[in-house]
C-alpha cells in the first residue's frame, strides 16, 4: 500500500495543496469581511470572505433572500437602494475596489470585472446595433485601441462566444436575435475588454437546456483559456455541477458550506445544503423531490444562532449560537454545529404502472391536423390526445412552438386552423366563442404570476373576479371561496389581504394556480410555471400539482426542463420547428428516445448522477 493511500483526508489534501502551483500565486479575488447593510442598520450580507484564483469557477447557490445578488453586485462595489457596503475589503489584482469612486471605479467595472446580468433583452440597448455595443464599450474602457485593433478584439471575442463575426450580424438589433444569442452578447461585452474577474447572475435561467449547455460550455472555455476567474450565481446546483470547481451555499446573507465540486456533491455537510440537493429533479431517474420545510427568514426577522434553525430537522438547543465556517476536509467548510459526515443518498421513485394503464382509457382533450401561423406558419399539422388525469407534458428547445400549441388549446391563439374535441365535443379555436360552461374548464397558468396578476388588486380581488364572472357568487360566498383555495395551495386566508408586489415568487405562483382552481377547471395548461422559481419552492409547487392530478384533474405542462418532466408526467410530447417529433411515456421518451433531437436534449440536461 502506497503512503498516499494510508493517509487521513486532511493529509491529503495538505499534500494536494503542496502540490497545486496555482495556490502560490497572489489571487485574483480576495473578499474579507464583506457587510451589506440596510439603512435600518440591518445586516442582508455579513461575516463573507473568500478568494478566487485565476481561471477559477465558484458557484453561488442559494434561495431567493439568501444574499446572492446582493453579494454578486457588492463585488463590483454597488449596492441596490437602501442598501450601503459598511465593512470589509474587494480586492480584484491587488485593486481595492471599494476605495474607488466615479471615473475610477467605472472603469474598473469591466477592465477588471465584467457583469453578465440575467435578463439580456432588458440589459441590452433596444436602439442600439450590436456592432454599436461592442465599439462604445471597448471605447469607453479601452480608448487607446486604433480602429484596426478594435475590429480585430471584436471579430475574436465574437469567435470566442460562439457569434458569427461578419458585418451583417453587427448591424443586427437585440431583438433580431435568438434569446441565447443575446446571452452570448453579453457574454462578449464582458469579456471583449479581457477582465480579470467576472460575475454571472443567473443568466441561463429562461435559456432552453441545449442553449444552456451551449452557454455553460461557452463560459468554462473561456475562462480557462483566458485565465479570468468567474463567480456563477445560481439557485440550482444541478446546473453548475459539470462547471464550476467550488461551490459556495449561502443562507440569510451567511456563507453555510464551501468545498470543492466533488466534496459537495458526494458529501454535502450542510442539512441547508442537502436540503437544496434533495429538491432537484433529475432527468437521468425518477426520484423523490421534498422541498425544505418554512421560509427563508427576512433580514429584520432573522432568529438568533442560526438562521437555519426553525427549518433544519437537527437542530438543537445548541444551535442558539450562530455557528461560524469551519474546516471539515480537504476544502470543505461548514458553518453547522451538526454536520453530515456521510455521503448523500437521494430516494429513487418507481412510477404507478396502474396510474398510466388508466389514462390508456379516454382522451379528454383531441387534437386535429392543427396549423398555427403569425408572420410565417409555427405549427405545423399538430395531432395529439390529452388523457383524463394525466400529466401530459410538452418539451422542446424554444421556439419549437410549446407555447403557440399550449395557447392555442386553451383558445389564446391566432392564425389557428384545425380541430379540437373536448370530452367528445367539437371545441372551437377560440376561446371567446367557446361556451362558458367550457372556458372555465380549461384553465391557463403563465410562467410569469407577477405579470399575470392586476397589481391594482388584492389577491382576493383577483381570485374573486372568475368566482363572479363564471358563477356569479360574490361577497361573503365569494370570500368563503377564496379562503377555502388559498388553503387548497397552501397560503394562510389573510394572503386574500395582500397585493402581489408583497408575495415571494412561489407565493406569486401558487395565486395564480389558485386563480385557475377556483374555476372548478379539468384540465390545467401550466406554461413553464416552475422556471424561474427556486429548486425548494419548484419541488413544493410540483407536490401541489401531483395532488391536484391525483384528484382527477388533468395537466397540460410546457417545459424545458427534462428533470421537472421525470419527476411530474405520464407521457411526453417533444416538438422541434412547430412538428412533433415522437411522443410516448416518460420511460420511453427520456429512456429510450427515438429521435437524435431527442437525445441531444436529454444529453443536454443538467443531472446530478
Amino acid at each position: 500500500m502506497s503512503v498516499i493511500a494510508e493517509m487521513s483526508l486532511e493529509q491529503r489534501a495538505q499534500v494536494a495543496s503542496a502540490l497545486e502551483p496555482q495556490l502560490s500565486e497572489p489571487p485574483v479575488l480576495s473578499v474579507a469581511g464583506l457587510r451589506v447593510e440596510l439603512s435600518a442598520d440591518v445586516d442582508v450580507l455579513d461575516k463573507v470572505s473568500f478568494s478566487l484564483r485565476a481561471g477559477e469557477i465558484v458557484g453561488l447557490v442559494g434561495e431567493s433572500g439568501s444574499g446572492k445578488t446582493t453579494l454578486a453586485t457588492a463585488l463590483l462595489a454597488h449596492a441596490r437602494r437602501g442598501a450601503r457596503i459598511t465593512a470589509g475589503r474587494v480586492e480584484i489584482a491587488g485593486q481595492s475596489l471599494l476605495s474607488l469612486h466615479g471615473e475610477a471605479l467605472r472603469q474598473a467595472r469591466g477592465s477588471l470585472i465584467g457583469y453578465v446580468p440575467q435578463d439580456p433583452a432588458t440589459a441590452l440597448n433596444p436602439a442600439l446595433r450590436i456592432g454599436s455595443l461592442l465599439r462604445e464599450t471597448l471605447a469607453a474602457h479601452d480608448p487607446g485601441l486604433s480602429g484596426e485593433q478594435q475590429r480585430l478584439r471584436l471579430q475574436e471575442t465574437l469567435r470566442d462566444v460562439g457569434l458569427p463575426d461578419d458585418e451583417l450580424f453587427l448591424k443586427r438589433f437585440a431583438h433580431q436575435l435568438s434569446g441565447g444569442q443575446q446571452q452570448r452578447v453579453l457574454l462578449a461585452l464582458a469579456f471583449v475588454l479581457r477582465p480579470r474577474l467576472i460575475v454571472l447572475d443567473e443568466p441561463t435561467t429562461a435559456l432552453d437546456v441545449t442553449t444552456q449547455a451551449h452557454i455553460l460550455d461557452t463560459l468554462r472555455r473561456l475562462c480557462k483559456s483566458q485565465g479570468v476567474a468567474a463567480v456563477y450565481v445560481s439557485h440550482d446546483l444541478a446546473v453548475i455541477k459539470d462547471l464550476v470547481d467550488r461551490v459556495m451555499v449561502m443562507y440569510a446573507g451567511r456563507l453555510v458550506e464551501t468545498a470543492s465540486r466533488e466534496e459537495l456533491f458526494s458529501r454535502p455537510a450542510h442539512p441547508y445544503t442537502r436540503g437544496l440537493l434533495a429538491a432537484i429533479p433529475d432527468v437521468a431517474e425518477r426520484r423523490e423531490i421534498n422541498a425544505i420545510a418554512g421560509h427563508a427568514p427576512a433580514p429584520a426577522q432573522r432568529p438568533a444562532g442560526c438562521s437555519f434553525a426553525p427549518r433544519c430537522p437537527r437542530s438543537t438547543a445548541a444551535c442558539q449560537q450562530e455557528p461560524t465556517l469551519q474546516a471539515l476536509s480537504g476544502q470543505q467548510q461548514v458553518a453547522c454545529l451538526h454536520p453530515h459526515l456521510e455521503a448523500l443518498a437521494l430516494v429513487t421513485q418507481t412510477p404507478l404502472a396502474a396510474a398510466v394503464l388508466q389514462h390508456e382509457a379516454r382522451p379528454l382533450l383531441e387534437v386535429a391536423s392543427l396549423d398555427v401561423a403569425y408572420d410565417r406558419q409555427v405549427l405545423f399539422d399538430i395531432s395529439l390526445q390529452v388523457r383524463a388525469g394525466e400529466c401530459l407534458a410538452l418539451v422542446g428547445e424554444s421556439g419549437s412552438g410549446k407555447t403557440s400549441l399550449a395557447r392555442t388549446l386553451a383558445g389564446l391563439g391566432e392564425n389557428a386552423a384545425g380541430t379540437l374535441h373536448y370530452a367528445g365535443q367539437p371545441l372551437s379555436l377560440q376561446a371567446r366563442q367557446r361556451n362558458p360552461d367550457l372556458r372555465h374548464r380549461i384553465q391557463y397558468i403563465f410562467q410569469n404570476p407577477y405579470r399575470a396578476l392586476n397589481p391594482r388588486q388584492t389577491v382576493g380581488e383577483c381570485l374573486g373576479a372568475p368566482l363572479q364572472h363564471f358563477f356569479g357568487i360574490k361577497g361573503a360566498a365569494a370570500r368563503e371561496r377564496v379562503a377555502a383555495v388559498l388553503k387548497r395551495v397552501s397560503l394562510p386566508a389573510s394572503t386574500a389581504e395582500a397585493y402581489p408586489h408583497s408575495l415571494s415568487g412561489g407565493e406569486r405562483q401558487r395565486v395564480a394556480i389558485a386563480r385557475a382552481l377556483i374555476c372548478e377547471p379539468q384540465l390545467l395548461i401550466c406554461d413553464e410555471v416552475t422556471s424561474a422559481l427556486d429548486v425548494s419552492v419548484q419541488a413544493s409547487i410540483l407536490a401541489l400539482l401531483r395532488e391536484l392530478q391525483s384528484e382527477g384533474l388533468t395537466l397540460l405542462f410546457v417545459t424545458h426542463d427534462l428533470g421537472v418532466v421525470r419527476a411530474i408526467a405520464d407521457r411526453v410530447v417533444v416538438l422541434k420547428s412547430g412538428r412533433i417529433l415522437e411522443q410516448g411515456s416518460v420511460e420511453q421518451v427520456l429512456d429510450r428516445p427515438e429521435s437524435e433531437y431527442t437525445r441531444t436534449l436529454v444529453s443536454n440536461s443538467p443531472t446530478l448522477v
